[in-house]
């Protein structure tokens, strides 16, 4: 048997401390090859670490520390393949379960007061037992004499109503409780009038939780972006109805052809594009005194997870169809999933969209991701009455945003830009469509 130490990967030129969010497993347990131990958190992604080998788990650094990269967190106590194989087969998970069972909450927090009704009781004694029972727990029920010698108890102080003054399993449930109760009841008063003294009721509850590395990180880069720029918002709006009947007419080819879903994402990809083709100032950057134009177009879809907000990048946008920008999204999507998203899917992007509608935003002014020029904001569908060859019809309208750096994109550049959007969006012949 060897031991195989586990270290903190690196993760990124950049990052040289994570935070060890949560161990999967506990000291001692067995675990197999490949299955996920821990989660790292760092300032921009979150990833799980998995076994190298099969064998104990030793854990050396708790959940909740931060750590170094290269730090040893823990360590793998190898096994002899046939071990290895019994830990992989679903008996052995099962033993596992049983050999090492979630710690039980005492018996009175589960068990109400009810049972003094059903559960039936003893065979009446003479009050000389009953005195006996006072005085010992020979004569006691055997569910009444388990309580009694769990809690470490005086039978003789607990008042009894069963025949004769018996006692029985619900007497002693009712004193446990009102014991637990007294203690708390007395020291949750005096902070209650210390905080409020005209207040009868409670103190109210808050919980105080730490910011993670990512929500430190979101929270950095969004005051960056509002300190460090001119930021400005232009708005227009898109008749959708093309482009839902285009999904409409061929969703089921497309599904069936690609193995994915034909969303709105992958149409603004394309027309924001041809957008920044045409306005190369909103793909650009601010560097120092230079302004740095991309010839390439490296787009950001933002994706909300319960971690918060990240951006992975899709590279080479322009040189996609359809269907892979799809398979790109729905990749992302399950990597954030899995906490298997890596820096290097997170760098380098030139410009950037994010959907609120997907959560139901109406409208909404979306922040800079710095150092990019521009992001684009969608929103959710609505049907309005719009005017038509001067005629009011309902459509399906959408509002979109687009917030720039006015110190590199002027007004006119942007207003341009959103028109171009809605151009390629209300007419989607315009773009190639691979189906």
């Amino acid at each position: 048997m060897a031991t195989i130490e586990i270290k903190v990967p690196s993760v990124g030129e950049s990052v040289t401390e994570a935070l060890l969010a949560q161990w999967f497993k506990q000291e001692a347990d067995p675990v197999r090859k490949d299955e996920a131990l821990f989660v790292l958190e760092t300032d921009k992604v979150t990833l799980e670490v998995t076994a190298e080998a099969a064998g104990r788990l030793h854990i050396v650094v708790p959940a909740g520390t931060t750590v170094k990269v290269g730090a040893v967190v823990g360590a793998i106590d190898t096994i002899s393949a046939a071990a290895a194989a019994e830990i992989d087969t679903p008996a052995a998970e099962s033993k596992k379960i049983h050999r090492a069972p979630e710690p039980k909450p005492p018996v009175v927090e589960k068990t109400p007061t009810a049972p003094a009704k059903t559960a039936p009781p003893g065979p009446e004694t003479s009050p000389a037992a009953v005195a006996e029972t006072r005085g010992g727990l020979e004569n006691l029920p055997p569910s009444v004499r388990r309580l009694v010698a769990e809690y470490h108890l005086d039978p003789s102080r607990i008042p009894g109503t069963g025949p004769d003054g018996r006692l029985t399993k619900g007497d002693v449930l009712l004193h446990i409780e009102q014991t637990k109760a007294a203690p708390a009841a007395a020291a949750a008063a005096p902070a209650a009038e210390a905080v409020c003294p005209p207040c009868e009721g409670p103190a109210e509850e808050i919980t105080r939780t730490p910011m993670s590395p990512i929500r430190k990180r979101i929270a950095e880069r969004l005051l960056k972006a509002r300190q460090n720029t001119a930021m400005l918002t232009t708005f227009n709006d898109v008749d959708m109805s093309a482009v839902i009947e285009l999904r409409q007419r061929y969703k089921e080819t497309f599904q069936k052809k690609y193995g994915v879903s034909l969303g709105f994402m992958s149409f603004f990809i394309k027309a924001s594009v041809e957008a920044l083709k045409a306005i190369p100032a909103i793909n650009a950057t601010i560097d120092g005194q230079d302004i740095v134009y991309h010839h390439y177009y490296h787009v950001g879809v933002a994706v909300g997870s319960e971690k918060g907000l990240v951006v992975p990048v899709i590279r080479h946008a322009d040189r996609l169809t359809f269907a892979q920008l799809e398979q790109a999204i729905n990749a992302f999507v399950a990597k954030i999933k899995e906490n298997k998203l890596a820096l290097a899917d997170l760098d380098g992007g030139t410009f950037t969209i994010t959907n609120g509608g997907v959560f139901g935003s109406l409208l909404s002014t979306p922040i800079l991701n710095t150092p990019q020029s521009g992001i684009l904001g969608m929103h959710r569908v609505d049907k309005r009455p719009v005017a038509v060859n001067d005629q009011v019809v309902i459509r399906p309208m959408m509002y979109v945003a687009l917030s720039y750096d006015h110190r590199i994109v002027d007004g006119r550049e942007a207003v341009t830009f959103l028109k171009h959007i809605k151009e390629c969006i209300e007419n989607p012949e315009r773009i190639m469509m691979e189906i």
